[in-house]
């Protein structure tokens, strides 16, 4: 398994703009196409749309592809066991900063935890981690406990798309130097690649013009059980863990 490739974690654009709390900062195509990042919302509180997702969260929470740890920081101020793990280690350092906890890791990166999870989040884009959506499916249903949940944020657009991309702070020649694979997926895409795996679909909705999908892992003895939808949808507590790792022990 190929991790994130080192392109994104030592973009000095990316970088600056963590630092700075601002744009511009573009994911740019080898064709020139941009698509403008939302640092700006990134860098700030988690707003009305960010903490109605937290509100579904379940359990230990492990953020993928954090940032500068928003989430992590809410989370971790509401007492939630939680974990940030990103390549980027401004992202990193911001997330430590807001008071969360998190490690400069891929997700492909073994990690502590495994298989104990109760929650994982791909938030802002990172459903298009690695570039290939069902490679990071399977490594997220590794991670989760049983029937774990996975919040995942997806495009606006209906679309199904694998690129190669750059970070960019400025519109200008593109090349394909430091270009790394991403993915662009909405809830459509996304809900028919879970069906295909080890995923069962309990919800999406829009909020603040943003997309989100909620998904259930199959336990191997409960791969044809249907989802309990209206539990993950309308769940607000968070179970109690033991000790004091991030992860409960089982």
């Amino acid at each position: 398994m190929t991790t994130t490739p080192a392109a994104w974690a030592a973009a000095d654009p990316y970088a600056t703009a963590l630092r700075t709390g601002r744009g511009p900062l573009f994911l740019r195509r080898i064709d020139g196409w941009l698509l403008p990042l939302d640092v700006e919302r990134w860098c700030a509180h988690a707003d009305p749309v960010d903490l109605e997702v937290l509100d579904r969260c379940e359990g230990a929470v492990l953020d993928v592809g954090c940032g500068p740890g928003r989430l992590v920081a809410e989370l971790a101020a509401r007492g939630r066991p939680v974990l940030g793990i990103d390549v980027s280690e401004a992202a990193v350092h911001s997330a430590v900063r807001l008071g969360g906890e998190a490690l400069r890791r891929s997700v492909f990166d073994p990690l502590r935890g495994e298989g104990r999870w109760d929650t994982v989040l791909l938030m802002d884009g990172s459903i298009g981690i690695g570039g290939d959506p069902r490679a990071l499916l399977d490594r997220v249903a590794g991670l989760l406990s049983p029937c774990g949940l996975l919040i995942a944020e997806t495009a606006a657009a209906d679309i199904d798309e694998r690129v190669e991309v750059q970070v960019v702070d400025v519109v200008d020649s593109p090349t394909s130097d430091g270009a790394f694979p991403w993915a662009r997926l909405g809830t459509p895409a996304l809900l028919r690649h879970a069906c295909r795996t080890r995923w069962s679909a309990v919800g999406h909705w829009t909020a603040g013009g943003r997309c989100f999908v909620a998904l259930r892992s199959r336990s191997a003895s409960s791969s044809a059980e249907p989802a309990k939808s209206t539990a993950v949808i309308s769940s607000h507590r968070a179970r109690k863990p033991s000790g004091d790792s991030p992860v409960p022990s089982r």
